[in-house]
């Protein structure tokens, strides 16, 4: 894996909505579990979506890749491990989602791009903001 910046984990259960008649989770689901993983790592950061917007900026996903490596089942508690890899000129998150046994059963990347709202064009730099918040976890993180 590339240089992690910070990480940040978070539990979730795979609810009857996420699952398919066969109990298992269906693969489109996945993405939305990475929103979770992204959510608890901006959060994490202080600077989540609502800051974003607030700052004039939207954050589309560019790109996204998955691996399935083996199947989550419904009531079943996993966890997502969100690794904040880029942040200055985009944001690049990569996840690894683990079961209730601790297997590994995800390895996935998303992509961001800063969006000036106002303007409605791409940002080749994030936002100011954003990557001082970033600076200040990391240093955090990095002093306990």
């Amino acid at each position: 894996m590339e240089k992690v910046l910070c990480c940040v984990e978070k539990e979730f259960t795979v609810e009857f909505y996420d699952v398919d008649s066969m109990n298992v989770a269906w693969h489109g689901n996945y993405v939305k579990f990475m929103e979770v993983g992204r959510c608890a790592l901006l959060d994490a950061i202080g600077y989540g979506y609502k800051e974003m917007v607030r700052d004039g900026y939207a954050f589309p996903v560019v790109t996204l890749n998955l691996k399935y490596i083996r199947s989550l089942y419904f009531g079943e508690k996993a966890v997502i491990k969100s690794y904040l890899i880029e942040y200055e000129n985009r944001l690049k998150i990569k996840y690894e989602i683990f079961n209730s046994k601790g297997e590994l059963t995800t390895r996935a990347e998303s992509v961001q791009m800063a969006l000036d709202i106002e303007k409605n064009e791409s940002c080749f730099v994030c936002p100011e903001t954003m990557i001082k918040k970033v600076e200040s976890y990391i240093k955090s993180e990095g002093e306990k």
